[in-house]
């Protein structure tokens, strides 16, 4: 079989600033070895996230001269609209600046103090918004999805008889929607069958809830039920993504992921009188409904985005480059999360470095060696992002203790990726010198995003 290329040209490039090891060690340690507090100048391959740091086709850049910046009823939400109606094939269409912001719009309505929010796993923004709003978020991951090295096709899939058994002991008036997050994020980027999808409906349709979908990565999810599940094997994209959509009254969408946009989002109904709601607020917090905080140029490179996503050639190399370094890794007995997912690698923090407890957050430290080995800036998905404290203020650990390396989508090539895996190999083998970390602040929401951290050793 011959290696799956690139399905794209380079037209322009952006230089990477080169750091020695030193300057990665002082520079992480005046972030506090919180990568998100590092500059983007002073980072060599950048996998923190996959959201907005995609490059855009020339189709999207030339569709952005188009861009119709009327304060109301531009033809650049018309053609926005149309993409979005013919993805979803949901009726009511709500721009937004991104994903966040239809989050927040869409819990400020059906959140509240005593609801509960049933989902396979939600993201950190996600539930932040659910919390906000006083309700809480609930996982009902499948059995397949909780075990990391477990290989199976769809273990991002909710647990059908964990959500009956919820609905069933809360009651459906507690519950105000279900939402499926696709692909999984939390979960190892892992993804959702359409049995699942078509299953959950049910659960919810015959209880009276909501079902919506976290749409961000419907592109890739849809293209694993492609590939892995019976009966989709001939299928076009389009027709499964209607499939999938078809199943939810609606959905929430950043658009800075699988429509390769650099900025927006938006929210998709049936429910003409919530869709009413949720547009009175968009006007308080976003702007009008035809442009929810976003220039017109923005509304087009979307409009195009979300019709690329769905090309198989990009699509089957998007899941190759991904697999490519997962096997690497494997075959050097790294412990990752498998089968690796549709856009990120995600490491098993807690098995790379069992001598590091949750609570001295063993994927902080990991972090913060990748940065220091080789410049690669990634994110943890485990105790800082997810964990909580109980009423003696112990910490309570998410199931899992990862790593994800988000791939930006269209932006690295091969050598960037064996680059990146060269870097994690180096790091297993001087795996027993990593030690944890404490946090030395922290903020009450999303502490991720700022918290500060004080390696162990000097606490001592």
């Amino acid at each position: 079989m011959k290696t799956i290329i690139e399905p794209f040209r380079v037209k322009s490039v952006e230089p990477i600033r080169f750091t020695t090891i030193g300057e990665r060690t002082r520079i992480i340690r005046e972030a506090s070895y919180n990568p998100f507090l590092i500059r983007a100048e002073d980072v060599l391959i950048d996998l923190l996230t996959d959201s907005g740091t995609s490059a855009m086709s020339s189709a999207q850049w030339a569709a952005m001269m188009q861009g119709d910046e009327s304060y109301a009823g531009s033809s650049s939400f018309f053609r926005f609209e149309a993409s979005v109606k013919r993805i979803t094939g949901m009726p009511q269409v709500i721009p937004t600046h991104q994903g966040r912001a239809a989050e927040r719009i869409l819990f400020s309505i059906l959140g509240g103090k005593g609801k509960s929010v049933l989902s396979n796993t939600l993201f950190d923004t996600t539930r932040a918004n659910i919390e906000w709003s006083g309700a809480e978020g609930l996982d009902l991951i499948c059995e397949e999805g909780k075990d990391p090295a477990l290989v199976a096709p769809f273990k991002g899939n909710i647990s059908i008889t964990a959500l009956d058994e919820r609905i069933r002991e809360l009651g459906a008036p507690r519950i105000p929607v279900c939402i499926l997050t696709v692909t999984n994020n939390s979960g190892g980027g892992q993804p959702v069958s359409m049995a699942n999808i078509r299953q959950a409906s049910s659960v919810c349709r015959s209880h009276g809830i909501p079902l919506f979908i976290d749409a961000c990565r419907f592109a890739e999810n849809a293209y694993f039920i492609k590939l892995r599940e019976e009966g989709y094997q001939d299928r076009p994209m389009l027709e499964i993504v209607r499939e999938m959509f078809s199943y939810a009254d609606g959905c929430t969408m950043s658009a800075k992921k699988d429509a390769f946009a650099n900025i927006g989002g938006f929210l998709a109904l049936r429910d003409e009188a919530l869709s009413l709601e949720c547009r009175n607020l968009l006007i308080m917090t976003e702007g009008f409904p035809t442009y929810g905080g976003l220039a017109g140029r923005d509304l087009e490179a979307v409009a195009v985005g979300l019709g690329e996503a769905l090309d198989e050639d990009y699509l089957k190399y998007r899941i190759r480059s991904i697999e490519y370094v997962g096997e690497r890794l494997i075959a050097a007995g790294v412990p990752i999360v498998r089968p690796t997912g549709g856009h990120a690698v995600y490491l098993d923090a807690k098995a790379f470095l069992p001598g590091i407890p949750p609570d001295q957050y063993p994927g902080v430290a990991l972090c913060s060696e990748l940065y220091i080995r080789g410049g690669i800036r990634a994110v943890e998905i485990g105790s800082l992002m997810f964990g909580k404290y109980d009423s003696s203020g112990k910490l309570v650990s998410p199931p899992m203790e990862l790593v994800r390396l988000a791939m930006p989508r269209r932006v690295y090539t091969q050598s960037h990726m064996d680059y990146v895996t060269e870097t994690i190999l180096e790091t297993f083998d001087h795996r027993d010198t990593i030690r944890g970390f404490r946090i030395g602040h922290e903020e009450a929401v999303l502490r991720h995003f700022t918290a500060r951290l004080i390696p162990v050793q000097e606490l001592k």
